[in-house]
């Protein structure tokens, strides 16, 4: 049996092309950001099924009054599409490990493929943003296995759009190649910054919590 053909990726000339470690890193960040995305997923659907099984049972991730999992699981918020969010999470994460394993050992995709990656990951990142928004200031209680999601999907989503920048696969309007390839260029920092926001965010909605706590 002879191998399909497989198209080559375009050559490098949008925002960001001189970064070139964001897309050799890419694959271990799928494969590395998957696996962890989907065992917390998986980890939050068994502490559903059994909470569903026995209404009394408390979950591992229930530490206390803000960090509970129990909390969050009650809400309507927790099943946002008419099914438990880490179904979406385990079917999602799934495809992003397996994307990163076939990168690692020598796949390359053509470019539907990746604007196939880079709506599935700009669908999570909208998602994760929102359900932040529900959990600090709807829920008031955050979900431990959820901030391991957020804190996957985040740069799972800032590496892929970097690297469909770089690779063509996206192609900006020219009047925005300026400020998308300062941001490439400190992509670290940025990604910094945004997790440090969220972090100021969470200090700030538990303010009084954590101030009991010293």
């Amino acid at each position: 049996m002879t191998a399909a053909p497989v198209a080559r990726e375009a050559p490098a000339a949008a925002p960001g092309s001189g970064v070139g470690i964001i897309s050799r890193a890419l694959p271990w960040l799928l494969a590395v950001g998957g696996a962890v995305g989907l065992a917390a997923s998986a980890a939050l659907l068994i502490e559903k099924i059994r909470v569903l099984q026995d209404p009394d049972h408390v979950p591992s991730c229930s530490l206390n009054p803000v960090l509970s999992c129990g909390a969050v699981m009650d809400t309507a918020q927790a099943a946002a599409f008419g099914v438990p969010n880490p179904v979406i999470g385990v079917a999602g994460f799934a495809v992003v490990a397996t994307a990163g394993a076939a990168l690692l050992a020598g796949a390359r995709f053509d470019r539907w493929f990746w604007l196939g990656l880079q709506a599935g990951t700009v669908f999570g990142v909208v998602f994760v943003h929102w359900l932040i928004f529900q959990s600090l200031y709807r829920i008031s209680a955050l979900c431990p296995y959820c901030m391991i999601v957020w804190a996957v999907t985040i740069p799972v989503f800032w590496y892929v759009t970097l690297h469909n920048l770089r690779a063509g696969h996206l192609r900006p309007p020219a009047a925005v190649h300026r400020p998308l390839d300062v941001l490439a260029r400190n992509h670290t920092a940025a990604l910094t910054l945004w997790g440090l926001a969220i972090a100021a965010a969470i200090a700030q909605a538990f303010d009084t919590y954590w101030s009991a706590l010293l």
